[in-house]
């Protein structure tokens, strides 16, 4: 569900965007203004992070190799952090770079004056559009957790990325709207830089964000606390389990979820006990997670941490 929904989002990004960077070229080439050039660059780098995303996922549906027993499924994690590479590079800084350009040689909008307005306009009903679906796909998964939440701990990046560019979008279309307005008002194009630098500014913070959760993902991520409960009850639901001593999980990618767990068994139990009771357990815990797919289970005999006498 997640990474479907998730590549309806991606292409519903990409169509907006790709629509949308050709009109604000297009007003940026008639009217020289700056903040619509900012705007194109993002438009043009999210239409390229959303290629990357859906690189990704494709990828990640390789089966396994001896070199790669696990799969490919981390590498939707690792396209996800290109993007935010690419969105502060591409989008942020160069979007400083040219508010920096246009404060300190401001230049009014002298011809071609109502492109500007008219372009904003058409882009935030188009980004509007892409925001909402990525939300209606969000809210399939999301549940009852908070937007905040949900960026942080969804461990599929294709959601919470297109929510957070498409958000940074639709904000940066309004600070370009503002700046161009100001601009044709006052005839000062120092607003027109002012609002470039918002844009810089925004794109940088969203960057920000967007390498801090999936550097997270990179580096291995267990699963979440109702996954962890889950898979307890079921690993004690069970005959011949006496406790769980340890356990561990790390998602191998966002639907498939490694399982190591140590338990406790009688010490009076046969071996083929011991296997009918491993295999039990494995198959509710895959009925309990079904993205539990590589399951680990070791029997051993539960040994007390003896606490010595005292002196």
């Amino acid at each position: 569900m997640s990474a479907e929904g998730g590549t309806r989002a991606i292409i519903a990004a990409l169509t907006a965007n790709l629509g949308i960077a050709v009109t604000k070229f297009i007003a940026w080439l008639l009217t020289s203004s700056s903040s619509m050039l900012a705007e194109s660059i993002h438009s043009v780098a999210d239409s390229g992070n959303q290629l990357l995303l859906l690189v990704g996922g494709k990828r990640a549906k390789r089966e396994a190799t001896p070199e790669h027993p696990f799969g490919f499924g981390r590498e939707r994690y690792l396209y996800a952090f290109i993007v935010s590479i690419v969105l502060f590079s591409l989008g942020g800084l160069f979007a400083l770079y040219e508010a920096w350009h246009k404060i300190a040689e401001p230049h009014p909008i002298e011809s071609w004056q109502w492109v500007p307005v008219v372009v904003l306009v058409l882009a935030i009903g188009l980004e509007t559009y892409s925001f909402v679906t990525a939300i209606r796909e969000s809210n399939r998964t999301r549940g009852k957790t908070s937007w905040v939440d949900f960026v942080r701990r969804a461990k599929a990046p294709e959601l919470p990325v297109v929510l957070l560019e498409d958000s940074g979008a639709l904000l940066g279309l309004v600070f370009a709207f503002f700046g161009v307005v100001l601009t044709l008002i006052t005839g000062n194009g120092v607003w027109d830089g002012i609002g470039t630098a918002a844009i810089g500014l925004l794109l940088v913070a969203i960057a920000a964000v967007l390498a801090i959760e999936t550097k997270s993902l990179l580096i291995g991520e267990g699963a979440t606390p109702e996954a962890v409960r889950q898979i307890e009850q079921a690993v004690l639901a069970g005959e011949g389990i006496e406790r769980i001593i340890h356990m561990k999980t790390l998602h191998l990618g966002p639907e498939e979820l490694l399982v190591a767990v140590k338990i406790a068994v009688p010490s009076s139990e046969r071996a083929d006990e011991v296997a009918r009771h491993i295999d039990e357990t494995e198959k509710r815990i895959r009925d309990a997670v079904p993205i539990a797919r590589v399951i680990y289970i070791e029997p051993d005999i539960y040994r007390p941490a003896t606490t010595p006498a005292p002196a």
